[in-house]
């Protein structure tokens, strides 16, 4: 397989931000969120042999804690975290290959890791991934709006169905529920988790009054009996006070119909997976087409492409990176993620057979679309199709010099539309040290980033009397909240014109009817 080459230099046709980061969602930019799970390897399976690789210690919590700070030093939006319940069993009809390989199995739970690499940070945020169809939504409603309090206001949720078996029978069931059912049921989750962290409690619920002495205003706090065909009986009312943003922001990564529906109702931020920025631009425009009809603002949804950087000081020394990460990644590792990603077992297909023309209309459609990616290459067997995956995944990997690297992303945001971008790493930490080291110094010259985080008001530290001095236990910076990253400073709760901000329970309102 060719690797790929540097684009052409990208126009500079954007302002200098304000150099403190208060824009306040006036200017665009450029978003940029790190791409990991708790795995080795991730979207670059088999790389954990390669001797600069860390991600083998993904079980330790420095080795989250060094990847928030550093980050957080590039001034990078977030981390986002993806998961998955069930291992890779599609590929060979076992786990084997994903076993050996390390594609993704062994791998912890990301809402563990978040308050540890918070408590080390200020300002970088969290999306972290979790499944509508096997956590009942009273209980994320409740592990959400506790992450969304101990790092004040800096996580989002990135809301998923599933796509694996394997983890349906974790939960007892033989298989996933169909695709439009899954998503049907989401929407309903959707409007039960809503109602608990938006309208249960009245902005002005929590008093902290000792002359009465008042905690929480009973008045201010409501069930919210939610009777619904997926979820009988929901009686709240939340288990928790409202949070800094009362809800995580939304992500959401669908692809299908059901999916781009449900993100241009739910979706904040949406993820998208595209070879080239024209490919992106008709799933941009489709997106956001869909948030129009849904009575919204269509900027305000924030979509970022998953790419792959691969960079080296000079553009040769990066394809020599590339071909020595090709090297060490796994054909097993990747043909095993292929297999969970699409449901398509290529153990059965010969070493040399063209895949172009198997019978499977599926097959060829997947391997197609990498061959748009990469015409050069002569056959698309197994071997093809495990080098395409090997290294990023899905998405496209781009190569270069830190300049043509900021080229080519530059290029990508100002012809598709995206806003940002969700990179994935062959090297744990060394991708996002290149990264920020390397070419955030240039994205931040050319203005097309933010050169500092925006500031926000720190709280006093009260004092009380006979009790602990100097702000006992309120000694942590105070930083910009997810969704104050996404729309300005001053903007931690939904949108108006977000399906979801019906449901908010106001200070000295009355409280919102449930349907």
């Amino acid at each position: 397989m060719s690797p790929p080459t540097a684009s052409s230099q990208a126009t500079n046709g954007v302002d200098q931000l304000n150099p403190n980061g208060n824009d306040n969602g006036s200017q665009r930019r450029i978003i940029l969120y790190a791409f990991m799970m708790g795995c080795s390897g991730h979207q670059s399976p088999g790389l954990w042999t390669h001797p600069a690789d860390r991600s083998r210690h993904h079980n330790k919590l420095s080795y989250w804690i060094d990847h928030a700070k550093l980050l957080e030093s590039g001034h990078f939006d977030g981390l986002f975290l993806a998961d998955v319940l069930g291992g890779y069993d599609v590929y060979a009809g076992n786990l084997d290959a994903a076993l050996s390989s390390g594609a993704q199995l062994p791998v912890i739970d990301p809402l563990l890791l978040i308050s540890a690499m918070a408590a080390a940070t200020s300002n970088l945020s969290f999306g972290i991934t979790a499944t509508t169809s096997y956590i009942h939504p009273y209980e994320l409603a409740r592990r959400f709006s506790t992450l969304d309090h101990l790092t004040n206001g800096r996580v989002g949720w990135n809301v998923v169905t599933g796509y694996l078996d394997s983890a349906a029978r974790q939960f007892g069931a033989k298989n996933q529920d169909l695709h439009a059912k899954r998503y049907k049921v989401a929407d309903e989750y959707m409007d039960v988790v809503y109602k608990l962290w938006e309208s249960s409690w009245a902005d002005d619920a929590v008093v902290h009054d000792p002359s009465k002495p008042i905690y929480t205003r009973p008045e201010r706090v409501r069930q919210i009996n939610h009777k619904g065909k997926y979820f009988e009986s929901v009686p709240g009312p939340h288990i928790c006070e409202p949070s800094p943003q009362r809800s995580p922001v939304i992500y959401q990564a669908g692809s299908s119909g059901p999916g781009m529906a449900f993100a241009a109702k739910h979706a904040e931020v949406i993820f998208i997976a595209a070879h080239k920025p024209d490919v992106a631009k008709k799933r941009v425009d489709a997106v956001r087409s869909g948030a129009a009809v849904e009575g919204r603002d269509p900027a305000s949804l924030k979509v970022l492409a998953l790419l792959c950087p691969i960079i080296g000081k000079t553009d040769e020394e990066a394809q020599q990176k590339y071909k020595e990460h090709l090297e060490h990644g796994s054909d097993d590792g990747a043909l095993a993620l292929f297999g969970g990603w699409t449901g398509i077992d290529l153990s059965t297909y010969g070493e040399d057979e063209e895949l172009r023309t198997t019978k499977s209309n599926a097959i060829k459609s997947a391997v197609e679309n990498f061959a748009t990616q990469d015409p050069n290459v002569p056959k698309w067997n197994k071997a093809a199709v495990a080098n395409k995956i090997k290294l990023g995944g899905l998405g496209p990997t781009i190569v270069g010099s830190p300049s043509s690297i900021a080229d080519q992303l530059q290029e990508w945001w100002e012809k598709s539309g995206v806003d940002g971008f969700n990179l994935a790493y062959t090297l744990a930490p060394g991708t996002f040290q290149d990264f920020v080291e390397l070419v955030v110094p240039i994205l931040k010259e050319r203005g097309v980033v933010w050169a500092d985080y925006p500031q926000v008001q720190q709280p006093e530290k009260g004092q009380v009397k006979d009790g602990p001095k100097d702000g006992f236990g309120l000694g942590e910076k105070i930083g910009i909240t997810s969704r104050e990253k996404l729309y300005g400073v001053g903007q931690k709760t939904f949108r108006k014109d977000h399906y979801a901000s019906k449901f908010t329970w106001k200070a000295g309102e009355e409280a919102p009817k449930l349907d």
